[in-house]
């Protein structure tokens, strides 16, 4: 039996009837991971010895007679953004690549509660700043179905993990697009929850308004396993809440979608789906996918977002202000730095001088940064200390937050009259490592369709719903018009669903319904 592709479920059942050990299950995706990762750069630090003690704790418990719960002895990836104690924790970022956290965050409290299995830390963008993870400090990403191309970002690392089935489930943050974008990159589940839903203490901020820690899976239902184990409020964290009920509209059973109103932003796709922008291959899938759910029993209509398009500079506007503010605390003496500077006679040779105490120390700061921080990290510093700045405040950061009230207005009004609303997880397919390196513009443009997401604290999920044609130039440039392009290699698509706050069980059950009725989530990519 293969260990290594099974569900949540089926591993817990596994455990249970003795089919197989913790110990054995940790060890196959292990000895996976150290065959795959060299190739793939998924994960930045390996837990070889904690996840078989772990393992071996779970198995002691089941041979007592213990009762065990549905993640306990399942192995698990954690995006190197969220803290965890003793375990070295980067962000990505050379500035931290000496950090090893005195404490966990909430999230791992409550799964080593369940009794996880901690596989390893994994890569990404630094800070969690960019949509293909070729920003980590330390090397990209590659995307398990072709490894020429981007995994997506900023979560790519746990991403590709689970794509490539190196961990059944892993954990990731969202601020932007950051679970979902790699989620349709690499064909998995990717589930960005309500802001506030569950805790961010221990989640390293980048723009801690957007900022939510998320659930990759290949199932709905292992995304749902997780994010009902990691919800709920925290009192450390001052935005959590825990969330009020609601009734759902529509369908009886868990995977029934019958009366479902689904609602299309026609500033997304088009009147007639007939937007520029969107690759064919893409807007074809999320087209079938849709028309799944209306054979169902759902009823599809066009809705209006009229902030839409707006949503992208907004976006652009106050994650960068949030950045500036919440990576002024990196220094390279609080919490680690850079190792290199960390290990020479720098800071040595510095204090030589008459007035150590402040040309050293200036120089350090100066060293730590520019060495510490990447170029992407530096841009958003820069663009964002300019938009907070004297006279330019009101002109750009305040302005934003107005939209970001309007795309709110416009969500709850569409709210109104659908349950959920749908559109393509990205415009395009994975696109070449490289592509779009020297192009920031072009980049982000690849988060237009999940930036209002978190702008307005939604939850949203993005689900494989087939696969299309790589474009032959690999530029990532926006399809004019009725273009077409020849197509390559076939990869992942995902159709992205939008609920209302706290409306994760309505976001799964249409998601498991859809799961039902097709097999796109059981495809692996064919890795050597």
């Amino acid at each position: 039996m293969d260990l290594t592709n099974l569900t949540i479920g089926r591993i817990h059942e596994g455990l249970l009837h003795k089919d197989f050990s913790a110990q054995e299950l940790t060890k196959e995706y292990l000895e996976r991971i150290k065959n795959k990762n060299p190739s793939l750069n998924a994960f930045l630090a390996i837990t070889e010895k904690e996840a078989l003690a772990s393992a071996k704790e779970v198995d002691s418990q089941i041979a007592q007679g213990i009762p065990v719960n549905p993640l306990t002895g399942v192995p698990t990836a954690v995006k190197d953004v969220i803290i965890t104690k003793g375990i070295k924790t980067t962000a990505g970022s050379k500035m931290l690549e000496t950090y090893s956290p005195p404490y966990d965050a909430t999230v791992i409290e409550k799964l080593k509660e369940e009794g996880y299995v901690l596989l390893g830390k994994t890569n990404c963008d630094e800070f969690a700043m960019g949509g293909s993870n070729e920003n980590s400090g330390f090397g990209p990403v590659k995307n398990p179905w072709d490894q020429s191309r981007v995994p997506g970002g900023s979560s790519g690392g746990s991403a590709a993990a689970v794509a490539a089935d190196l961990a059944p489930y892993a954990l990731g943050s969202d601020t932007g697009g950051s679970i979902r974008q790699p989620a349709s990159f690499c064909g998995v589940v990717g589930l960005r929850c309500t802001y506030g839903s569950v805790s961010r203490y221990g989640l390293i901020a980048m723009a801690s308004s957007l900022d939510q820690i998320g659930v990759f899976s290949r199932t709905v239902e292992d995304a749902e396993t997780v994010f009902n184990v990691i919800k709920g409020h925290d009192p450390r964290d001052a935005t959590s809440i825990s969330p009020p009920p609601l009734k759902v509209r529509g369908g009886g059973g868990s995977y029934d979608v019958r009366g479902l109103k689904i609602g299309i932003p026609q500033e997304y796709v088009g009147s007639h789906w007939d937007a520029e922008g969107i690759e064919n291959g893409v807007k074809k899938r999320v087209q079938e996918a849709i028309a799944v759910l209306e054979k169902l029993g759902a009823e599809v209509k066009m809705i209006s977002l009229p902030h839409a398009p707006q949503a992208l500079a907004t976006y652009y506007v106050i994650v960068p202000s949030e950045v500036s503010s919440n990576l002024a605390r990196f220094d390279g003496i609080r919490f680690g730095g850079v190792k290199e500077i960390h290990t020479s006679a720098y800071f040595r040779d510095k204090a030589k001088r008459d007035d150590p105490r402040q040309s050293a120390l200036i120089e350090w700061y100066e060293q730590q940064r520019s060495h510490g921080f990447g170029p992407e990290s530096k841009r958003r510093i820069m663009i964002g200390t300019h938009a907070l700045s004297s006279g330019y405040y009101d002109a750009y950061y305040k302005k934003a937050h107005h939209v970001r009230l309007l795309l709110r207005e416009d969500f709850a009004k569409a709210y109104q009259d659908v349950d959920v609303i749908a559109c393509p997880t990205s415009p395009t397919v994975a696109f070449k490592i490289g592509a779009k390196a020297n192009d920031p513009l072009a980049m982000y443009l690849a988060d237009i369709f999940t930036v209002a997401v978190n702008l307005t604290g939604l939850p949203g999920i993005s689900l494989p719903c087939g696969f299309a044609p790589a474009p032959d130039d690999d530029t990532g440039s926006p399809l004019k018009k009725g273009e077409t392009r020849r197509g390559g290699v076939e990869l992942p698509v995902g159709l992205q669903l939008i609920g209302k706050h706290f409306d994760e069980p309505l976001l799964f059950r249409t998601g498991k319904a859809y799961q039902q009725a097709t097999d796109h989530h059981l495809k692996t990519p064919p890795l050597s």
